[in-house]
């Protein structure tokens, strides 16, 4: 393989992040998130975000997810979500096995952004006792294809589902790549936003993932509730300390950035240099592009390891560690198809 596009979590730790481990390691450390290094990281995201809010480290995404929507709805209840999102088609049913049985409604919308007359509908739709209504409005920040949602655009489709006393939920899994693509983050909390994944291990962290309540309500037997799900670490130290070398140097800001500028090279060369079309706007760190078959099978047996999405377009992520070289060999490969 001469270089792996299929998603950012095939780079490997930021060098701040894995200074950072390795400065945890030194010593002893209380367990259980009760250390300096846990304290820490919780405390650099709430800066983040300008908000009070409690904040857990877990391992995974996936898990992240399912926990924080497990709190914003029933087991008889459903959360509404992109049909294309990441709790819908990535996490093999773990919102309703965390959440007991709630269950996904998924909507339309191009770019994985939730269309708002879509939602409105789906408001609207009659309560019957023989399916599960919605409870809970699931965002994802940046989409799984790549686009930020603007602050209106999160206003419109939170508004709606505020008013009804239901739960907002964010997947923020690429929430660092949309920062850097100008999104503020201190609209979360503001919007209403109640559980937030702040994502670490697509910027450069090691395998973990923080859950943000804004509202400390959701936090009531939170620790019970993640050491029955096996996402209580004894050396919770390991997972937080990459978030402080990222966050502390400015480094999750500034890998995220570099992953967006080269995916916008990417789609430049793309769109100028072969007969290729891309498939969404290139707004964040992923470049979708609509090519034949043979020419994906063609890149892949040339070492370009890319992979066809749900929409059929073929997806190139970039990360923190995507290098120009990378990106120019890759399009000069794309051009050599047709020669």
């Amino acid at each position: 393989m001469r270089y792996d596009f299929g998603s950012d979590n095939t780079a490997g730790m930021a060098p701040a992040a894995l200074q950072a481990l390795v400065e945890a390691n030194a010593g002893y450390a209380r367990a259980y998130g009760a250390d300096d290094a846990t304290a820490r990281a919780a405390e650099l995201i709430r800066q983040r975000l300008d908000a009070d809010a409690e904040v857990r480290f877990v391992f995974s995404g996936t898990a992240a997810n399912a926990v924080a929507l497990s709190m914003l709805a029933w087991p008889h209840e459903a959360v509404l979500a992109h049909h294309a999102a990441h709790v819908c088609t990535d996490e093999t049913g773990a919102p309703g096995f965390f959440g007991h049985g709630v269950g996904l409604i998924g909507l339309p919308g191009f770019s994985g952004k939730i269309e708002r007359l879509a939602l409105e509908a789906a408001l609207e739709e009659p309560e019957v006792g023989h399916r599960q209504p919605p409870a809970a409005l699931s965002l994802t920040q940046s989409t799984e294809y790549g686009a930020v949602y603007t602050e209106e655009e999160l206003r419109h489709l939170i508004e709606p589902v505020k008013l009804r006393g239901y739960g907002v939920h964010m997947d923020g899994a690429r929430l660092a790549n949309a920062a850097a693509a100008g999104f503020d983050l201190k609209d979360i909390a503001r919007l209403g936003v109640d559980v937030l994944v702040f994502g670490g291990a697509k910027a450069g962290a090691l395998c973990a993932e923080a859950i943000v309540m804004f509202d400390r309500s959701l936090a009531r037997r939170v620790d019970n509730r993640l050491k029955q799900a096996g996402q209580t670490a004894s050396k919770a130290r390991f997972l937080a300390a990459p978030f402080v070398g990222l966050l502390e140097s400015g480094a999750w800001e500034t890998g995220a950035a570099h992953a967006n500028l080269m995916a916008q090279r990417l789609a430049e060369g793309v769109a100028v240099g072969t007969p290729f079309i891309l498939a969404h706007p290139v707004e964040a760190n992923a470049v979708f592009v609509r090519m034949p078959a043979e020419a994906h099978r063609r890149l892949n047996e040339m070492g370009w390891a890319c992979y066809r999405f749900d929409d059929g377009s073929v997806r190139f992520v970039c990360s923190w560690a995507t290098g120009e070289d990378a990106v120019d060999e890759l399009l000069a490969d794309m051009a050599k198809l047709f020669r």
